[in-house]
């Protein structure tokens, strides 16, 4: 879906959702702890959950508004839901200053917690 904005002697700017989705798949990256999701398909993970891979947004782009659907993982011990309202308010103030478009609302999914720097303790 696309949104038209436009000003008078201007003329207009078309955003496609594709474009927000891409832009807010890497600013979500930019905050501590936050990694990427596996792609999905019929619910079914298409590889590893991993801090590496990129994000997996969704934009629903009309009127000048957009809502997005993000999965992500984040980093364990770190908090998932300080970690989400981080997210949330990045989001909202990057994509918003990028596209000039208003974000109602950002929903999130998060799809694993990463311990990869946790020694684990073993019984002998």
């Amino acid at each position: 879906m696309t949104t038209t904005l436009s000003a008078p002697d201007r003329g207009t700017l078309t955003i496609a959702g594709q474009v927000v989705q891409r832009l807010a798949a890497h600013a979500v990256l930019e905050v501590d702890d936050v990694g990427g999701a596996a792609g999905r398909i019929l619910g079914v993970s298409l590889g590893a959950e991993d801090l590496d891979r990129p994000a997996q947004v969704t934009a629903h782009v009309a009127d000048g508004a957009v809502t997005l659907d993000v999965r992500i993982s984040i980093a364990y011990p770190a908090s998932v839901t300080r970690t989400t309202e981080r997210a949330r308010e990045h989001l909202v103030r990057r994509v918003e200053e990028l596209t000039g478009l208003t974000v109602t609302r950002v929903d999130f999914t998060v799809t694993a917690l990463h311990s990869s720097g946790i020694q684990h303790r073993r019984v002998e």
